[in-house]
């Protein structure tokens, strides 16, 4: 296979990246100074200039987490370390008559996992289609996403919502370096699955990140990832006891810490969770604070979130898929149970009752992917309608090979059509020959749309946009197909519902 380097220059130094299958690439581009030592903790600082060239070939590390979750290939894990504050990119060989669009994409993994190294975020296809596509690394877990900042004293300083400061550091870097790729830094779409969904949905809500995107897109974004300083400072402490400290010594207990010791201690806290609801999960943002004034949904509702294009959306079968892997959502009897018993009657029958067969097994994981992602959804597409151009859709496609395993179209499948993974011979794989021609259609079908999105955010032709008069989902599949309020039992009966003790 035919390879060749190709050399650019950008605000800290200069980057060697490499030449292959038609596009450029550069992987592992640091984009801030390594958050260890006295930055742990603190927010991300811009990076500093180095001498002569840096070799962007190969990725380096990815945040630390379980190692498990690492893997990149058979037997190969990606190695970790704090040192991960770093992007890639991806632009076509050819060079384009202007600027193109930026397509800049954050990973998901429920704020504890995941790496923009992951096969599957190659981002070659999309960048084969026009545009400079940037994949980014964000401090992840108790490094990065969960809010110790009420542990925070005079001697060890601790910032709120890293991960969203180390996320808008990057655009900034996009801002001000994307143009020598070829990319248009006014024009930059975000766009991101599940916990990257959400962190897209929380970065229109932040001040910090105005004029950095100009459109949004959001792949099954979760609920109850955003809470209060009081939620997350009750986690802390939680957090603090699990590392084997208190919170007379948190600060100082986290500072020490080796980054397996706060894994480790995280896992712990999320696999023993508390026995009240308490409004939030342990990870995601935290609102009302300075960085994040207002709960992402409220500020979309009230106007004050960027009023940039969005497009909004789920998959069928979201829940399908933590029947079998990460098994953290409520999807038996017992644990909706625990979940509605906050609520009254009225409100336990209405859900329950919008669910054929409930406490069926099928019924049970269908309601839970709705409390997880489907609320989510209706509820961003349903505020953020009211102030700019918002798009709804829903991904109902799944090969044979996928209905026989039971998993339908779970979360996170719609990625296959995004990324292009039908074409490559993994996705040949998940494909019986009968599958082929739809799965190359569908994928054919996203890709465009989310091209012309990305382009004038508009996401090409019979999509209008989605209103509360009408409620227009475009539903993904072997043929796609407009309908109007495709769910609307199922999402009439959850609204109103919180997490928080009522």
């Amino acid at each position: 296979m035919h390879e060749r380097t190709i050399r650019v220059t950008v605000d800290s130094g200069t980057i060697e990246g490499f030449t292959r299958d038609g596009v450029h690439r550069w992987r592992s581009v640091p984009f801030a100074q390594p958050p260890v030592g006295p930055l742990r903790y603190r927010a991300p600082q811009p990076v500093q200039p180095w001498p002569g060239v840096r070799y962007c070939h190969g990725y380096t590390y990815c945040a630390p987490q379980q190692r498990k979750y690492t893997l990149v290939g058979p037997g190969k894990f990606q190695p970790m370390s704090e040192d991960c504050l770093t992007l890639n990119v991806v632009a076509p060989e050819t060079a384009a008559p202007g600027p193109l669009p930026v397509m800049f994409f954050i990973h998901g993994g429920g704020y504890i996992l995941g790496s923009s190294a992951t096969p599957i975020y190659d981002g070659a296809a999309l960048a084969r289609r026009g545009c400079v596509y940037v994949s980014v690394n964000y401090r992840l877990g108790a490094l990065g996403c969960l809010d110790l900042s009420s542990l925070s004293t005079p001697d060890h300083p601790i910032d709120d919502n890293l991960f969203l400061r180390d996320l808008v550091l990057a655009l900034q870097w996009v801002r001000d370096n994307i143009g020598v790729f070829g990319g248009d830094p006014d024009n930059v779409t975000i766009f991101g699955e599940s916990a990257g969904a959400h962190a897209v949905a929380t970065l229109m809500a932040v001040p910090a990140a105005e004029g950095l995107f100009h459109q949004a897109i959001s792949e099954s974004p979760a609920s109850g990832m955003a809470g209060p300083p009081s939620v997350a400072a009750e986690f802390a402490v939680d957090f603090v006891e699990a590392l084997g400290s208190n919170a007379g010594d948190g600060a100082a207990a986290v500072l020490a810490a080796r980054p397996a010791q706060l894994v480790d201690a995280l896992d712990q806290l999320l696999m023993n969770p508390p026995t009240e609801m308490r409004g939030a999960f342990a990870v995601g943002p935290t609102f009302d604070t300075e960085y994040l004034p207002t709960d992402p949904v409220v500020a979309m509702r009230d106007g004050s979130a960027h009023r940039v294009p969005l497009i909004v959306g789920t998959n069928a079968e979201e829940g399908r898929l933590f029947t079998r892997f990460l098994q953290l959502l409520p999807m038996t009897e017992p644990a909706i149970e625990v979940l509605l018993s906050e609520s009254d009657v009225e409100v336990r029958d209405r859900i329950t009752g919008a669910y054929p067969g409930y406490p069926s097994q099928s019924a049970c994981v269908r309601l839970g992917g709705d409390f997880a992602f489907g609320t989510a959804a209706w509820q961003i597409a349903e505020a953020h309608s009211g102030h700019a151009p918002t798009y709804m859709y829903r991904y109902d496609y799944a090969p044979r090979t996928f209905k026989w395993s039971g998993l339908g179209a779970t979360h996170a499948t719609e990625l296959f059509a995004v990324f292009d993974v039908y074409r490559t011979r993994f996705g040949a794989l998940m494909t019986a020959a009968a599958d082929r021609r739809s799965a190359r259609r569908v994928s054919n079908d996203v890709q465009n749309r989310w091209r012309a999105f990305s382009r004038s955010g508009v996401p090409g032709d019979g999509w209008p946009a989605y209103t509360p008069a009408d409620r227009p989902v475009m539903v993904f599949d072997r043929h796609s197909r407009l309908e109007y309020d495709p769910d609307a039992d199922r999402r009439r009966a959850w609204e109103g519902f919180t997490l928080a003790a009522q």
